[in-house]
Protein backbone atom coordinates (compact mmCIF):
# COMPACT_ATOMS: atom_id res chain seq x y z
CA UNK A 1 0.00 0.00 0.00
CA UNK A 2 0.96 3.61 -0.56
CA UNK A 3 -0.18 5.66 2.42
CA UNK A 4 -0.29 9.46 2.38
CA UNK A 5 -1.42 12.50 4.33
CA UNK A 6 -3.34 15.11 2.37
CA UNK A 7 -4.51 18.64 3.05
CA UNK A 8 -3.13 21.99 4.09
CA UNK A 9 -0.18 22.18 6.53
CA UNK A 10 -1.35 21.42 10.03
CA UNK A 11 -4.69 20.02 8.84
CA UNK A 12 -3.60 16.89 6.97
CA UNK A 13 -5.73 13.75 6.96
CA UNK A 14 -5.02 10.12 6.16
CA UNK A 15 -5.23 8.85 2.61
CA UNK A 16 -3.87 6.27 0.22
CA UNK A 17 -2.94 5.90 -3.43
CA UNK A 18 -4.91 3.23 -5.30
CA UNK A 19 -3.60 0.93 -8.04
CA UNK A 20 -4.50 3.47 -10.74
CA UNK A 21 -2.53 6.24 -9.00
CA UNK A 22 -5.63 8.04 -7.75
CA UNK A 23 -5.62 9.71 -4.33
CA UNK A 24 -8.25 8.28 -1.96
CA UNK A 25 -9.44 9.67 1.37
CA UNK A 26 -9.15 7.49 4.49
CA UNK A 27 -10.21 10.11 7.05
CA UNK A 28 -13.53 8.38 7.79
CA UNK A 29 -11.59 5.28 8.88
CA UNK A 30 -8.46 6.79 10.40
CA UNK A 31 -8.15 10.50 11.00
CA UNK A 32 -4.41 10.79 10.51
CA UNK A 33 -1.30 8.65 10.26
CA UNK A 34 0.50 9.05 13.58
CA UNK A 35 2.05 7.08 16.42
CA UNK A 36 -1.49 6.41 17.64
CA UNK A 37 -2.78 4.89 14.41
CA UNK A 38 0.19 3.37 12.60
CA UNK A 39 -0.29 -0.13 13.98
CA UNK A 40 -0.07 -3.57 12.35
CA UNK A 41 -3.75 -4.16 13.13
CA UNK A 42 -4.93 -1.02 11.36
CA UNK A 43 -2.62 -1.61 8.41
CA UNK A 44 -4.11 -5.08 8.00
CA UNK A 45 -7.62 -3.59 8.09
CA UNK A 46 -6.77 -0.99 5.44
CA UNK A 47 -5.47 -3.73 3.13
CA UNK A 48 -8.91 -5.35 3.07
CA UNK A 49 -10.67 -2.21 1.86
CA UNK A 50 -11.83 -1.69 -1.69
CA UNK A 51 -10.25 1.67 -2.66
CA UNK A 52 -13.15 2.35 -5.04
CA UNK A 53 -15.38 2.68 -1.96
CA UNK A 54 -13.27 5.61 -0.74
CA UNK A 55 -13.74 9.22 -1.86
CA UNK A 56 -11.45 10.23 -4.69
CA UNK A 57 -9.61 13.50 -4.16
CA UNK A 58 -8.48 16.04 -6.79
CA UNK A 59 -5.09 15.42 -8.41
CA UNK A 60 -3.79 18.79 -7.23
CA UNK A 61 -4.45 18.02 -3.54
CA UNK A 62 -1.40 18.85 -1.44
CA UNK A 63 0.48 15.92 0.13
CA UNK A 64 2.12 16.42 3.51
CA UNK A 65 4.79 14.28 5.14
CA UNK A 66 3.33 10.75 5.40
CA UNK A 67 3.55 10.60 9.22
CA UNK A 68 2.35 13.22 11.70
CA UNK A 69 4.96 14.50 14.18
CA UNK A 70 7.02 11.35 14.81
CA UNK A 71 8.19 10.83 18.37
CA UNK A 72 11.76 10.89 17.15
CA UNK A 73 13.81 10.99 13.98
CA UNK A 74 17.00 8.95 14.26
CA UNK A 75 19.58 9.80 11.63
CA UNK A 76 22.26 7.25 10.74
CA UNK A 77 25.62 8.65 9.66
CA UNK A 78 28.34 7.37 7.35
CA UNK A 79 26.52 4.17 6.38
CA UNK A 80 27.84 4.39 2.81
CA UNK A 81 31.61 3.89 2.70
CA UNK A 82 32.09 6.19 -0.29
CA UNK A 83 30.23 9.00 1.49
CA UNK A 84 32.54 8.64 4.49
CA UNK A 85 35.50 8.89 2.11
CA UNK A 86 34.25 12.09 0.44
CA UNK A 87 33.79 13.61 3.92
CA UNK A 88 37.36 12.66 4.82
CA UNK A 89 36.22 10.35 7.61
CA UNK A 90 36.85 6.72 8.45
CA UNK A 91 33.79 4.46 8.37
CA UNK A 92 32.70 3.81 11.96
CA UNK A 93 33.07 0.35 13.50
CA UNK A 94 29.40 0.55 14.55
CA UNK A 95 26.63 2.72 13.08
CA UNK A 96 26.70 6.34 14.24
CA UNK A 97 23.39 8.04 14.82
CA UNK A 98 21.92 11.35 15.97
CA UNK A 99 18.50 12.71 16.86
CA UNK A 100 16.75 15.31 14.72
CA UNK A 101 13.89 17.54 15.87
CA UNK A 102 10.52 16.20 14.61
CA UNK A 103 9.49 19.82 13.89
CA UNK A 104 11.90 19.72 10.91
CA UNK A 105 9.67 17.42 8.82
CA UNK A 106 8.26 18.83 5.62
CA UNK A 107 6.05 17.76 2.72
CA UNK A 108 7.43 16.12 -0.43
CA UNK A 109 6.67 19.14 -2.62
CA UNK A 110 6.93 21.98 -0.09
CA UNK A 111 9.56 24.69 -0.06
CA UNK A 112 12.73 24.08 1.94
CA UNK A 113 13.62 27.28 3.74
CA UNK A 114 17.20 28.36 4.36
CA UNK A 115 17.75 28.74 8.11
CA UNK A 116 18.46 32.22 9.42
CA UNK A 117 22.22 32.67 9.63
CA UNK A 118 22.94 29.66 7.44
CA UNK A 119 24.90 29.80 4.20
CA UNK A 120 25.95 26.20 3.39
CA UNK A 121 22.73 24.28 2.80
CA UNK A 122 23.35 20.76 1.49
CA UNK A 123 21.29 17.84 0.19
CA UNK A 124 21.26 14.20 1.35
CA UNK A 125 18.90 11.72 -0.33
CA UNK A 126 18.11 8.87 2.06
CA UNK A 127 15.87 5.87 2.54
CA UNK A 128 13.61 6.54 5.53
CA UNK A 129 12.21 3.70 7.64
CA UNK A 130 8.90 4.17 9.52
CA UNK A 131 8.01 1.98 12.50
CA UNK A 132 4.68 0.43 13.55
CA UNK A 133 5.66 -1.49 16.72
CA UNK A 134 7.47 -0.66 19.93
CA UNK A 135 10.67 -2.60 20.53
CA UNK A 136 14.02 -2.59 22.33
CA UNK A 137 17.03 -4.91 21.94
CA UNK A 138 15.51 -6.31 18.76
CA UNK A 139 17.16 -9.37 17.13
CA UNK A 140 18.21 -8.88 13.51
CA UNK A 141 16.06 -11.86 12.49
CA UNK A 142 12.83 -10.16 13.57
CA UNK A 143 13.79 -6.52 12.95
CA UNK A 144 11.57 -6.03 9.90
CA UNK A 145 8.49 -7.08 11.91
CA UNK A 146 8.68 -3.67 13.58
CA UNK A 147 8.68 -1.71 10.30
CA UNK A 148 5.52 -0.31 8.71
CA UNK A 149 7.22 0.76 5.50
CA UNK A 150 9.57 3.14 3.75
CA UNK A 151 9.59 6.58 2.20
CA UNK A 152 12.01 9.00 0.60
CA UNK A 153 13.80 11.35 2.96
CA UNK A 154 16.03 14.28 2.13
CA UNK A 155 18.24 14.97 5.15
CA UNK A 156 18.88 18.59 4.17
CA UNK A 157 21.73 19.91 6.31
CA UNK A 158 23.08 23.36 7.12
CA UNK A 159 26.82 22.65 7.26
CA UNK A 160 27.75 25.86 9.09
CA UNK A 161 25.46 24.87 11.97
CA UNK A 162 26.61 21.26 11.80
CA UNK A 163 30.37 21.70 11.58
CA UNK A 164 31.23 25.19 12.81
CA UNK A 165 28.89 25.67 15.78
CA UNK A 166 30.27 23.10 18.20
CA UNK A 167 30.23 20.20 15.68
CA UNK A 168 26.82 19.01 16.84
CA UNK A 169 25.16 17.40 13.86
CA UNK A 170 21.68 17.82 15.33
CA UNK A 171 22.10 21.60 15.02
CA UNK A 172 22.63 21.35 11.29
CA UNK A 173 19.67 19.07 10.61
CA UNK A 174 16.83 20.30 12.82
CA UNK A 175 15.74 23.67 11.41
CA UNK A 176 12.14 23.90 10.22
CA UNK A 177 11.45 22.43 6.75
CA UNK A 178 14.82 20.63 6.43
CA UNK A 179 13.32 17.11 6.38
CA UNK A 180 11.11 16.58 3.32
CA UNK A 181 9.47 13.14 3.54
CA UNK A 182 7.31 11.24 1.05
CA UNK A 183 5.39 11.45 -1.17
CA UNK A 184 4.19 8.05 0.08
CA UNK A 185 4.78 5.66 2.94
CA UNK A 186 5.04 2.37 1.05
CA UNK A 187 4.39 -0.71 3.16
CA UNK A 188 7.05 -3.41 3.47
CA UNK A 189 5.11 -6.00 1.46
CA UNK A 190 5.04 -3.72 -1.56
CA UNK A 191 8.71 -2.70 -1.36
CA UNK A 192 10.19 -6.17 -0.99
CA UNK A 193 13.94 -6.04 -0.40
CA UNK A 194 14.88 -2.57 0.93
CA UNK A 195 18.58 -3.39 0.51
CA UNK A 196 18.45 -3.23 -3.29
CA UNK A 197 16.78 0.07 -4.21
CA UNK A 198 18.14 2.64 -6.64
CA UNK A 199 18.47 6.07 -5.03
CA UNK A 200 19.29 9.39 -6.69
CA UNK A 201 19.07 13.15 -6.29
CA UNK A 202 19.35 16.00 -8.77
CA UNK A 203 19.82 19.73 -8.24
CA UNK A 204 18.42 21.87 -11.05
CA UNK A 205 18.30 18.75 -13.23
CA UNK A 206 21.96 17.81 -12.68
CA UNK A 207 22.56 14.38 -11.11
CA UNK A 208 24.41 14.79 -7.82
CA UNK A 209 23.77 11.43 -6.15
CA UNK A 210 23.21 8.09 -7.82
CA UNK A 211 23.60 4.86 -5.90
CA UNK A 212 21.79 1.81 -4.56
CA UNK A 213 20.95 0.87 -0.99
CA UNK A 214 23.01 -2.29 -1.56
CA UNK A 215 26.06 -0.01 -1.24
CA UNK A 216 25.33 0.51 2.45
CA UNK A 217 27.67 -1.16 4.93
CA UNK A 218 24.72 -2.43 6.96
CA UNK A 219 21.38 -3.96 6.03
CA UNK A 220 18.20 -2.18 7.11
CA UNK A 221 17.50 -4.99 9.58
CA UNK A 222 20.97 -4.59 11.08
CA UNK A 223 20.47 -0.84 11.56
CA UNK A 224 17.06 -1.39 13.19
CA UNK A 225 18.55 -3.99 15.52
CA UNK A 226 21.77 -2.23 16.48
CA UNK A 227 20.15 1.13 17.22
CA UNK A 228 17.44 -0.59 19.28
CA UNK A 229 20.16 -1.53 21.77
CA UNK A 230 20.44 2.18 22.67
CA UNK A 231 16.93 3.60 22.14
CA UNK A 232 13.56 1.93 21.87
CA UNK A 233 11.64 2.13 18.62
CA UNK A 234 8.06 3.39 18.91
CA UNK A 235 5.20 3.47 16.38
CA UNK A 236 5.61 6.46 14.08
CA UNK A 237 9.36 6.81 14.69
CA UNK A 238 11.54 7.45 11.65
CA UNK A 239 15.03 6.14 10.94
CA UNK A 240 16.98 7.98 8.25
CA UNK A 241 19.46 5.42 6.96
CA UNK A 242 22.30 7.62 5.73
CA UNK A 243 23.18 9.14 2.38
CA UNK A 244 25.30 7.93 -0.55
CA UNK A 245 28.19 9.95 -2.00
CA UNK A 246 27.57 13.11 -3.99
CA UNK A 247 26.72 15.71 -1.36
CA UNK A 248 27.79 19.31 -1.90
CA UNK A 249 30.13 19.30 1.08
CA UNK A 250 32.25 16.59 -0.54
CA UNK A 251 32.80 18.45 -3.82
CA UNK A 252 35.96 20.36 -4.62
CA UNK A 253 35.21 23.16 -4.19
CA UNK A 254 32.10 22.54 -2.06
CA UNK A 255 28.78 23.36 -3.71
CA UNK A 256 25.75 24.47 -1.71
CA UNK A 257 22.13 25.28 -2.34
CA UNK A 258 20.78 28.78 -2.91
CA UNK A 259 17.25 30.18 -3.10
CA UNK A 260 15.49 29.04 -6.25
CA UNK A 261 17.39 25.76 -6.56
CA UNK A 262 15.28 22.67 -7.14
CA UNK A 263 16.08 19.35 -5.46
CA UNK A 264 14.49 16.17 -6.80
CA UNK A 265 15.06 12.95 -4.86
CA UNK A 266 14.00 9.52 -6.15
CA UNK A 267 14.05 6.02 -4.73
CA UNK A 268 12.96 2.96 -6.64
CA UNK A 269 9.37 1.91 -5.72
CA UNK A 270 8.95 4.96 -3.45
CA UNK A 271 8.31 7.69 -6.02
CA UNK A 272 9.92 11.11 -6.18
CA UNK A 273 9.86 14.36 -4.26
CA UNK A 274 10.57 17.87 -5.52
CA UNK A 275 11.49 20.77 -3.25
CA UNK A 276 12.40 24.35 -4.12
CA UNK A 277 14.84 26.19 -1.85
CA UNK A 278 13.45 29.44 -0.43
CA UNK A 279 15.02 32.34 1.46
CA UNK A 280 14.50 32.56 5.19
CA UNK A 281 11.28 34.09 6.46
CA UNK A 282 9.86 33.95 10.00
CA UNK A 283 7.27 31.20 10.44
CA UNK A 284 5.93 32.14 13.86
CA UNK A 285 4.95 35.63 15.06
CA UNK A 286 6.60 36.90 18.22
CA UNK A 287 4.19 37.51 21.11
CA UNK A 288 3.23 41.14 21.52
Amino acid sequence: MKLVRHGEPGAEQAGMIDETGALRDLSTIVGDWSYLTLTPELLTKIKTLDPVSLSRLPEDTRLGPPIHRPGKIVGCALTYGKHAAEAGLEPPEEPMFMLTAPSAINGPYDEVMMPKGGSELDWEAELAVVFCRAGHNIPVESAMDYVAGFCIGNDVSERVFQLERGTQWTKGKSADTLKPLGPWLVTTDEVGNPNALDISLTVNGVVMQQSNTSDMMYSIAELVSIISNYVSWQPGDIMMTGTPPGVGYGMKPPQYLKPGDIMEARIEKLGAQRNVVASYSPRYPHPQ
